[in-house]
């Protein structure tokens, strides 16, 4: 048994996999993880009831293993209270800025090539959709 945060093997293995600018898509419980993903993405499903895994406790896993370089998320409604953006404001560094993309432009960001993962969890929350890109390792 690994002494790690994350045991998933699968998970494990395609994250060792993802290099600088690869995409990691953590999709919520209504997402078309097969439709609307990279058809060379390895999907790995987190999703075994509705609210278990969380989207933020995901992220916050993967930042243990991953530098994120840039975020995308899909825009919300001006009136909407994204209250897992907030989540996701806190977990990552804050000097991280995000980008906004209308729905149409979001699928196509996760259709692309450079999608080497996409994380099927439990969440509910509505726009709570967030596409990583992976960032450098400095040395030293």
């Amino acid at each position: 048994m690994i002494k790690s945060s994350i045991l998933h093997p699968e998970l494990l293995s395609t994250l060792a996999k993802c290099g600088h600018k690869t995409k990691i898509l953590i999709a919520d419980s209504n997402y078309s993880f097969v439709t609307n993903s990279s058809p060379n993405a390895t999907i790995v499903y987190l999703n075994f009831a509705l609210d278990m895994i969380a989207s933020p406790v995901i992220l916050e896993k993967l930042l243990d293993y991953i530098n994120v370089e840039e975020v995308t998320l899909m825009a919300s409604p001006a009136d909407f209270d994204n209250t897992i953006e907030k989540e996701y404001q806190r977990i990552l560094p804050a000097e991280m800025s995000f980008n906004y993309v209308d729905r149409g432009e979001f699928y196509s960001q996760a259709k692309s090539t450079d999608t080497l993962l996409v994380i099927a969890s439990g969440e509910t929350r509505r726009f709570a959709n967030i596409l990583l890109t992976v960032g450098v390792v400095s040395a030293g």
